[in-house]
């Protein structure tokens, strides 16, 4: 049952995930907008639930009424009509019409599949996805999944998924076409912004494992050791990886830090918090979680500040989703750390499921978040202080200007 459990997501995508992150079953395929953990409580709504007050709608509900009869009464094949479909139908319309991915209604069916999804593992391509203008994209490619592996990049445009269009198609019905069983191929129709035309790529599913962290020192020049970090996922196993690998680094005399949060789509709001105690100082403000009916809720570090007095650069991108934003705004606000790369994708906003009768779900965005300087990450992502763009060029010859910049930044921070 889905009502008193806790689950991450998107997404900190859907996309989302793309909601929170907690294991492979949400990155199947896609990040189904769980890339968050906000922690996110399920809660159910139980007995009778009366209709508002005429005085608090401001329209006239016997519309909805009327054009059900019309509907009825004169549609040409109305005895085909089936009655709760008809009323899920309304719901998903109510619910589109506030005008944001991450919130959707589930019948009964999708419900259920949105729990297997927490609870299963199942086939995927390894990719975030997500709704951007209207339009659905990829938010972020793992490492090293199928999704990478064939190509695919932040902010592709998909046209169409197994020959189906998705103009006008929602995260959960994305997701059921992407993920399938392991082995078999999803055909995506890829449109990139310096394209002259869509391409089919071809990826065969495979158990999607989310990467976390790779390490290693780069000595340029010799006697400045930097320590380079890439933070794939902000998973459960990250603080402990984040911890060995910062030890044994510090231990070799670390002069500089690069943290790599590109195509990281995120994951536990908690493991932001946490590693940002690595970098600032106790007590300073994170992020704020901003809601319509209740008080803010502000998450402050709370770390061992090891890296604190250690220049540091970070390395963004459109793949930087959600807790990567979160973690990479705050150290700029907090330190003036430098960012260097492309602009976030802005996805600050936090989400919970309330479930219905009848076994029906309603995902909700109940709260956004807003970095220490009063910043709200949603819809506008962060701009890099160092834009450096990466070319296809660039990664078929094997080579990353934006990690030249970012090691060129920190040689002369580190002077």
């Amino acid at each position: 049952m889905l009502k008193n459990k806790k689950f991450l997501e998107q997404l900190m995508g859907l996309v989302g995930m793309l909601i929170v992150v907690s294991g492979l079953s949400f990155y199947a395929g896609i990040n189904y907008g769980k890339n968050q953990r906000e922690t996110i409580y399920l809660t159910e709504l139980s007995g009778s639930i009366n209709p508002p007050l005429s005085n608090e709608v401001k329209s006239d509900f016997n519309l909805f009424w009327e054009a059900w009869s019309v509907l009825k009464k004169d549609y040409i094949d109305a005895d085909t009509l089936n009655d709760q479909n008809l009323i899920y139908g309304s719901i998903t319309g109510l619910i589109d019409s506030a005008k944001d991915p991450y919130t959707v209604f589930l019948p009964p069916k999708e419900a259920e599949r949105f729990e297997e999804d927490i609870e299963g593992s199942f086939g995927g391509i390894g990719a975030e996805i997500g709704i951007r203008k209207e339009q659905l994209i990829i938010i972020a490619p793992l490492n090293d999944s199928p999704a990478a592996k064939a190509g695919l990049r932040a902010m592709d445009k998909i046209l169409e998924i197994n020959g189906t269009s998705t103009v006008g198609i929602d995260i959960s019905e994305a997701v059921s076409y992407i993920r399938g069983p392991i082995g078999t191929e999803a055909g995506l129709l890829i449109l990139r912004k310096d394209w002259d035309k869509p391409k089919e790529i071809k990826i065969i599913r495979s158990l999607i494992t989310v990467p976390t962290l790779k390490w290693e020192m780069i000595s340029q020049p010799a006697e400045k050791n930097i320590a380079y970090f890439k933070l794939s996922s902000f998973n459960s196993s990250a603080n402990r990886l984040f911890y060995q690998a910062s030890l044994e680094s510090l231990t070799k005399g670390t002069s500089g830090v690069i943290l790599d949060l590109r195509n990281n789509p995120g994951g536990f709001l908690e493991v932001a918090v946490d590693l940002a105690g690595w970098f600032i100082k106790r007590g300073d403000t994170v992020v704020i979680e901003r809601f319509k009916n209740s008080p803010e809720k502000i998450f402050k570090a709370n770390g061992n500040e090891a890296w604190r007095n250690i220049p540091l650069v970070i390395l963004i991108n459109e793949g930087s989703a959600s807790a990567s934003e979160i973690l990479a705004g705050a150290l700029r606000d907090q330190l003036g750390v430098k960012l260097i790369g492309a602009k976030t994708f802005g996805k600050g906003s936090v989400q919970t499921l309330q479930e219905l009768k009848g076994g029906s779900t309603i995902k909700v965005t109940v709260a956004k978040w807003v970095l220490p300087k009063g910043e709200v990450l949603e819809k506008k992502g962060i701009e890099p202080d160092y834009a450096v763009e990466l070319t296809e060029t660039d990664i078929e010859k094997e080579k990353d200007p934006q990690l030249d910049k970012a090691i060129e930044v920190l040689q002369l921070i580190m002077k």
